[in-house]
């Protein structure tokens, strides 16, 4: 079987290089007409190249269809205008990629609630504008693949990124929520947590290493979470051609009946309560509500 995206116009935030270069690559490669939206900076988000034009240039040298971009993710306008622009020249916009992203790494002590701000800013407001300008052209289609980028710092924490693993996680949380509202207009919305050799990793990784983890070992996830037979609500975490899903869970937990719901019942129950045993992946928000329902009148019953 072989994936297509012929007909599909996809735009790929912060495509200049890297891993979004690679995704516009291969997505043009395949027969997508793309846009490549890069502002050029460096990864701490400071000044400015040709870095999408540079891209285009590669996918037209190769045949295929391709616009720069230069908005910043971080202004709603600037992200409604790109949405245009592509409308006006393919007619829609079928898959959206948010990739763009900076690094400010300092422990939490040392941090400027700047530093925090402007990383939660390009990573989760950048990738809920971006997606917000694509929204109703993807309902009024009946049709939409987006993926957002979550990271395994979220996921799991990691030292001197507390602002970076914020806007991670809150990335899934987003994700968590638009494939719910997309759902009944054939929008899946999936998150890629990737581990790559790119700017933002190349003093992280050893020589050895950062070889191994290139870019396009990613790829094949990204372009399958947003192909036509894509899943939704997936976590896929990838790198070096290594490909995991990621869950969101709970256990089953435990009812304190009214005699035992106090801070000290909490603490006795607490060996039980943290076991992960019994864990369910989380579907919806409402499952945590109805599971205490549920556990209410098993009681009553009981």
């Amino acid at each position: 079987m072989t994936i297509s995206f012929k007909d599909k116009v996809a735009i790929v935030t912060g495509a200049g290089g890297g891993l979004g270069k690679a995704y516009a690559l291969e997505l043009a490669r395949r027969g997508a007409k793309v846009v490549v939206n890069d502002l050029g900076g460096s990864r701490d988000g400071t000044g400015h190249s040709d870095a999408a034009l540079a891209v285009v240039e590669e996918i037209k040298a190769a045949g295929g269809e391709a616009m720069s971009n230069g908005g910043s993710v971080t202004e709603y306008a600037q992200m409604v205008e790109m949405v245009a622009k592509a409308k006006e020249a393919w007619g829609g916009v079928h898959i959206l990629i948010n990739n763009a992203g900076i690094l400010r790494d300092k422990t939490f002590a040392k941090m400027e609630p700047e530093d925090f701000e402007l990383v939660v800013k390009v990573h989760l407001f950048g990738s809920a504008y971006a997606t917000k300008a694509c929204w109703e052209t993807m309902r009024e289609q009946n049709y939409g693949r987006i993926l957002m980028t979550t990271s395994s710092s979220g996921l799991g924490g990691n030292f001197g990124q507390s602002n970076y693993g914020a806007a991670k996680l809150g990335i899934v949380g987003l994700a968590k929520t638009l494939y719910l509202e997309g759902a009944k207009n054939n929008i899946r919305v999936n998150s890629l947590a990737p581990t790559a050799g790119t700017r933002m990793t190349q003093d992280i990784f050893p020589e050895e290493a950062f070889k191994a983890f290139s870019p396009e070992n990613v790829v094949p996830a990204a372009l399958y979470l947003v192909s036509e037979d894509a899943p939704t609500n997936a976590i896929v975490g990838a790198g070096a051609g290594v490909f995991q899903s990621g869950f969101v869970t709970m256990n089953e937990g435990v009812l304190l009946p009214p005699g035992s719901c106090s801070v000290e019942g909490f603490a006795d129950a607490w060996g039980e309560i943290s076991r992960q045993s019994g864990d369910k992946v989380i579907q919806s928000g409402m499952e945590q509500s109805m599971h205490a329902m549920t556990l209410l009148q098993q009681a009553k019953a009981g």
